[in-house]
């Protein structure tokens, strides 16, 4: 559980919504009267300026998560070492977007070669579509025992420490543990996150099951406040455990077995079976050529074969380098396409009716592009769901270059918290298709279509750097967006992610977020677009990245001006 330094402070909570309230008024007040001037001529001006370091950089959407990561960057580690102790900190600095019991993909750049990891766990032995349906369900639950699949990221921290790391795996966890057991001070958007998940929580997740969330994450009936000093003793205890075993605890000792009892106290169906029958997977990246770069993302099934078909679908048209109406019509068209295809076809690799190169082939692309008129079209998608994720990159002196993402999904993911562990199980399951015949359907030992995807780009098969947009299915339009700014318009990357975004969530409906100007946004309605303004900056995805500059042999950088993001460099 975590402890607060101020448990009864809800007149300030009143005061402070009041302000939020009145700042956004007047934010939307503002916007609708000075939108009129705002013209297309960009490239767009960020408010931040692009970091440059030679010798390492790790960014984060927390600082003092790039912080730990610099740390270790500085005590002797790489930057495999320093995106560890990056990655396992986050589930304590920021647990509302991941958790010690969710998913984790990583892109690695390692003595001039290029990995793939797939660390996402598959339904347990006994989740079946038919042992679900039975338990009076029509639709695969959002929370619960049911869309827990078997966490990943943990066995995926050591897998990328034993292959590739320089320091100790216990060395890895020091800041984790560090902040967990002596506290930390909360920032701005995740103690929002976490007050909105409290929010839903105590509104829908009333059976004994999800008493272990309110346990540990809102004990006095209250969350933290931005500012305030968070302790979560439990969440140390388990990195205790898991660091000292090297993640044995969690698959085999000590935690599968609390998980385990945890679970079938409450029906659910993961079992220690499930946890010591699961590994990781070490899988090539795949690329597609765009404007002169390889862009690459990781195979399924992990969504970023969406990103790709989109870029592919867009290297057949004539797309303006600007940023313009007509530049984001064709990018929300090409990845309507992209998503379509995902939705019906995208599942565990095993299971796909046809391989992920189709999608890729030239003839399919351009039979795609021809699709593309002028006008919004409706494409046959399935609906969009929340977002819950964190996205960090690092680099080190040597060269190496990670892409790391993990994630709980929906926030908290399942609302289920290992009781005296501090771990949230995900509920990456919810993403299972419902349908007899669908690729995608909910089947024992089966990976489901997985949101999370890091990015990575190389030039003549050097490494360029690790890019990625978190949130959800706002990830391939994170990924294209920020790739059209850095290639086409040549912004450095804090432009680059700073550049006002859209996304398209099902049919014809598109949100976009307050800044972006208005005669784009009248554009696309002419289009046939049904654009919605969006005040919630998180719907957009928050994003790091690192590129490295041949010529002047430095790093430059950029972080997400949407949340809290930090980058650490030297």
């Amino acid at each position: 559980m975590y402890h607060s330094q101020s448990e009864n402070a809800s007149k300030k909570d009143e005061i402070f919504e009041c302000f939020l309230g009145f700042a956004c008024t007047l934010r939307i007040l503002l916007y609708n009267k000075t939108r009129e001037v705002i013209s297309l001529n960009y490239p767009y001006e960020s408010k931040r300026n692009v970091i440059y370091a030679k010798h390492g950089v790790c960014a984060s959407s927390q600082p003092l998560t790039s912080q730990i990561g610099l740390d270790t960057l500085k005590a002797g580690g790489n930057a495999i070492d320093a995106a560890i102790a990056m990655a396992a900190s986050l589930p304590v600095i920021e647990p509302t977007s991941n958790g010690i019991g969710g998913d984790l993909f990583a892109i690695v750049y390692y003595q001039g070669n290029i990995y793939g990891l797939n660390a996402s766990g598959g339904a347990p032995a006994l989740c079946s579509l038919e042992n679900i349906r039975s338990r009076n369900h029509s639709e695969m639950p959002r929370f619960g025992f049911e869309p827990v699949t078997v966490p990943g990221a943990v066995k995926g921290w050591y897998a990328l420490s034993k292959r590739f790391g320089k320091l100790a795996f216990e060395r890895l966890f020091e800041g984790a543990i560090e902040a967990a057991k002596n506290g930390f001070a909360l920032m701005e958007t995740t103690a929002h996150y976490w007050k909105r998940a409290f929010e839903i929580y105590q509104k829908h997740l009333h059976h004994p099951m999800f008493q272990s969330w309110f346990d540990t994450f809102a004990p006095h009936g209250q969350t933290p406040q931005a500012g305030e000093l968070v302790k979560l003793p439990d969440h140390a205890k388990a990195f205790e455990l898991i660091s000292t075993t090297k993640t044995e605890a969690f698959y085999k000792g000590e935690i599968a077995d609390q998980i385990d009892a945890y679970s079938r106290q409450y029906d659910g169906f993961l079992r220690k079976s499930d946890l010591e029958a699961f590994d990781v997977e070490w899988v090539s990246p795949i690329s597609f050529p765009y404007l002169g770069y390889d862009v690459c993302e990781l195979p399924p099934n992990g969504q970023g074969l969406v990103a790709l078909e989109a870029l592919g679908i867009l290297s057949k048209l004539e797309v303006p380098s600007t940023f313009s109406s007509e530049t984001i019509h064709v990018q929300i068209e090409s990845l309507k396409l992209a998503f379509a295809d995902a939705f019906a076809y995208l599942s565990d690799p095993k299971q796909m009716p046809t391989s992920y190169e189709t999608f890729l082939s030239d003839s399919f692309l351009a039979s795609r592009a021809s699709r593309i008129t002028d006008n919004a079209n409706t494409p046959t998608a399935a609906r969009i769901f929340d977002h819950g994720t964190v996205y960090l990159a690092t680099a080190d002196k040597e060269g190496n270059m990670v892409s790391l993402i993990q994630s709980n999904y929906m926030g908290f993911g399942s609302g289920l918290v290992v009781p005296g562990l501090g771990i949230s199980l995900h509920n990456r399951g919810h993403n299972f298709s419902f349908e007899h015949n669908h690729p995608n359907v909910v089947a024992p030992f089966k990976r489901p279509y997985h949101t999370i995807i890091p990015g990575f780009l190389l030039k003549h098969g050097k490494a360029v750097g690790p890019f990625g947009v978190m949130g959800g299915f706002m990830q391939p339009q994170g990924h294209i967006q920020v790739l059209h700014a850095m290639l086409a318009n040549h912004l450095n990357p804090q432009a680059a992610l700073d550049q006002p975004r859209f996304q398209w969530t099902k049919d014809k409906r598109v949100i976009v977020e307050p800044s972006m100007p208005k005669t784009i946004i009248d554009d696309l309605i002419h289009r046939g677009h049904d654009i919605h303004i969006e005040s919630d900056l998180g719907q957009f995805g928050r994003g790091q990245i690192i590129l490295y500059d041949d010529q002047k042999q430095t790093y430059q950088a950029g972080t997400e001006k949407r949340c809290d993001g930090a980058i650490a460099s030297y």
